[in-house]
């Protein structure tokens, strides 16, 4: 997979793509990033990338002119013609004003040969770049940074994640917060509880009494089926407390409507 940055700011990234994950996937060769200076494709004394908007207003936007010029030099070329040439690229504009990025967009973005992430600027970016150069304009919150250096960031981490071979426990990735995709079950009980969409159940290790909190006596019982429950009931009463929204959208067995009733009735998992 090949991910391209275009920003004011490359030096801004040498940080977070050196370590960790990132780090590994690009020396293991499953992944490739390179990061663009917007400022190289801008051509007058002062490498100008931003021009005041028509029609007034504060703050300065960022011209489509080095955008494009930089885009098309990769050789992505217009949204139109890759929609004629049927690549799978993608070409993404972080945004204040975009969809906002979740789990599912970034398994969607994993399976792309090729994703381009500009970086637009706090104030905005030309509408023409938006329009006629990329194919997604996404968010990663409902907040506004300075720029989309951070979401770049966030996105590539997000997506590396779901390389194969990027992560040593591939199957840990389909047991997180966020993920709706549930592989088939093993044989036998499984002591496991991919989300589902929903937060991830809490966890926890040895000392199994550290400073008077103890571990819940389920999870050393052995008993595997037991310990679903449990964790099922757990993740589902997180969802219900810190991200009630997520339950609108996720699909509740027999079982799940009887734990989260007693979630609601306030009836404690451990």
């Amino acid at each position: 997979m090949q991910i391209d940055i275009v920003t004011i700011f490359p030096d801004f990234f040498r940080g977070p793509l050196d370590y960790g994950i990132i780090r590994r996937a690009q020396e293991a060769g499953l992944m490739t990033i390179a990061v663009h200076d917007l400022r190289g494709f801008a051509h007058d004394r002062h490498r100008t990338v931003d021009d005041r908007p028509f029609g007034g207003g504060e703050g300065m936007v960022l011209k489509p002119e080095p955008i494009f010029e930089c885009v098309e030099g990769l050789g992505l070329g217009s949204r139109q013609e890759r929609i004629a040439r049927r690549t799978n690229q993608s070409v993404v504009l972080l945004s204040a004003q975009g969809k906002k990025f979740d789990q599912s967009m970034a398994a969607e973005l994993v399976h792309l040969e090729r994703v381009v992430l500009i970086c637009g600027r706090y104030e905005g970016v030309d509408e023409r770049v938006g329009r006629f150069l990329a194919d997604r304009e996404l968010s990663i919150g409902d907040y506004v940074l300075s720029g989309g250096e951070l979401g770049a960031s966030v996105i590539v981490d997000c997506v590396t994640r779901l390389i194969p071979g990027a992560v040593g426990n591939e199957a840990s990735t389909q047991q997180e917060s966020f993920t709706k995709r549930v592989r088939a079950a093993a044989k036998g009980p499984d002591s496991t509880c991919v989300s589902g969409g929903l937060l991830d159940y809490p966890h926890y290790t040895r000392p199994a009494d550290f400073r008077g909190m103890t571990v819940p006596e389920i999870l050393a019982s052995g008993n595997h089926d037991e310990i679903r429950r449990w964790r099922r009931q757990a993740a589902l009463e997180k969802t219900l407390q810190n991200r009630p929204d997520l339950l609108q959208d996720t699909r509740l067995s027999k079982e799940d409507a009887d734990l989260l009733a007693k979630a609601k009735s306030g009836e404690n998992s451990g």
